[in-house]
């Protein structure tokens, strides 16, 4: 009888904990929302993006902080699946242009998100997720950033095969018309042994030195 009860108890605790563990605060507020398949198993997953708090006029430089949860189906209800406060920035955290959130979307089961911001100098980036070994590993990553008359960067990293593309143009404006006059582009293989897990985004600090340019570049 003893045993039956331990066992019920925690049934209970567990049935409890799983279930806490699907609320969602009241003040929590969707700003986008995909669907697909992000395991291979023929039915698809939730992505959205909150608003951890509601926006106000009075934020400062803060902005609101947000959370991306991923939901799965189970039989008839949608379950979080995987979470993360670390993948996509703030309401303000674009400097100038204000909100980086552009754009969540899944293609070929990967989990792809784009974040823009800066004033003259812009930047845009692109992480792309995919799920393996229980949780989502960065396994792509695409930058782009600089500004008008000055210079452009544009690099791809493909972290699952280690493949590396760097191009950088240099401009010149004179009349109000730019001209490149000078590129750099590289191309190598830069393999590194951590990982870049989905719910320790800003956690996880990746430096790559080109080989030809010596440029720094991070991740």
């Amino acid at each position: 009888m003893k045993q039956v009860f331990v066992i019920v108890f925690s049934v209970l605790i567990c049935s409890k904990a799983f279930s806490q563990q699907g609320l969602i605060p009241k003040q929590y507020k969707p700003i986008k929302e995909t669907s697909g398949d992000l395991n291979e198993d023929g039915i698809n997953e939730k992505v959205v993006v909150y608003n951890m708090s509601e926006e106000r006029e009075d934020e400062g430089d803060t902005g609101v902080a947000r959370e991306i949860i991923i939901y799965k189906k189970a039989k008839s209800k949608w379950i979080i699946w995987h979470r993360s406060k670390d993948a996509v920035g703030g309401s303000k955290d674009g400097g100038m242009m204000g909100d980086p959130f552009e754009n969540i979307e899944i293609k070929n089961g990967v989990l792809i998100i784009t974040q823009t911001g800066g004033s003259s100098w812009k930047w845009r980036n692109i992480d792309k997720y995919r799920f393996q070994n229980n949780h989502f590993e960065l396994i792509g990553y695409s930058s782009y950033f600089g500004k008008p008359c000055e210079y452009f960067v544009d690099f791809d990293y493909n972290i699952a095969t280690g493949h590396f593309i760097f191009k950088k143009e240099y401009e010149n404006c004179e009349n109000e018309n730019e001209t490149i006059y000078k590129k750099e582009n590289e191309t190598f293989n830069y393999k590194f042994k951590q990982k870049i897990i989905f719910s320790n985004r800003k956690g996880t600090e990746v430096k790559v030195i080109t080989p030809k340019y010596k440029y720094e570049l991070y991740l």
